[in-house]
């Protein structure tokens, strides 16, 4: 597997995974100029990617959606809610290559278990991708996470996972409170402590590798995140520090698993 988180904030978020014969998106966010020069930098052609697998339909992290169907033939992965949530005008509604999950799925010999978060949306999902010995989960926008999803998301190799905000940094930031309210609110964004203490309980020896993702521009940073998640393992005696934190408009180390 090759990992290469390409955008990761409030601007657009897309992540590339290649896996088995798959290239593969997880949510298109920014645009097709942005995400085709990211793409370059890896050797990839964007008409190489055969699958794109959407997490929920804030344009954050489908505005490139359209414009990259127009020009290139993936396959679209999404809820059939998702698609119901889309624009009646939009293209996405009128595209014939849609294949729309409701549960765990195999695309040839990887499998794919879906984790429902907690957003304002009408459906909303993580994933996490296993092929061979290896795993990978994608976790973002999320008020919280369910523990009956916990000893699914346990001891995987990489774990990309959102650590939107600072609590203490958002409360006193400009933000309105209605805005405040929503982002810390069980329909919003996972804080660095929150983040942080669930990848205390969720990592194991199998674990070689944390991206934290989705950082605020204005109520985070990577200096913040960074510092919590390692005084929370700290606290909690977890031993760990292959950790990075993706960044808005510059693509992440790729991750070799």
């Amino acid at each position: 597997m090759r990992i290469c988180v390409l955008a990761s904030g409030s601007e657009g978020n897309s992540t590339y995974v290649e896996v088995g014969s798959h290239k593969i998106f997880l949510d298109l966010g920014m645009n097709l100029k942005y995400i085709s020069s990211k793409l370059g930098e890896l050797d990839i052609t964007p008409n190489e990617i055969d699958s794109v697998f959407i997490s929920h339909v804030h344009n954050d992290h489908i505005g490139c959606l359209e414009n990259f169907i127009k020009k290139y033939d993936p396959k679209i992965y999404m809820s059939k809610v998702m698609f119901d949530e889309l624009p009646a005008e939009s293209l996405v509604r009128q595209y014939n290559n849609i294949e729309f999950f409701s549960d765990d799925f195999i695309l040839d010999n990887i499998k794919i278990e879906l984790v429902k978060t907690s957003h304002d949306t009408n459906d909303s999902r993580g994933f996490i991708i296993t092929y061979e010995d290896n795993s990978v989960v994608y976790i973002t926008d999320t008020g919280y996470l369910n523990q009956k999803f916990f000893n699914k998301l346990k001891d995987k190799t990489v774990y990309l996972f959102e650590s939107n905000h600072d609590v203490e940094m958002l409360i006193n930031g400009k933000y309105p409170k209605w805005l405040k309210d929503r982002v810390v609110g069980p329909y919003g964004h996972l804080s660095n402590k929150d983040a942080s203490i669930y990848l205390s309980k969720l990592i194991g020896s199998n674990t070689k590798k944390i991206m934290l993702m989705h950082l605020s521009k204005e109520n985070n940073t990577p200096e913040c995140a960074l510092n919590t998640i390692y005084e929370i393992f700290d606290e909690y005696n977890v031993e760990f520090n292959n950790i990075d934190c993706a960044k808005q408009r510059e693509k992440s180390e790729v991750i070799n698993i």
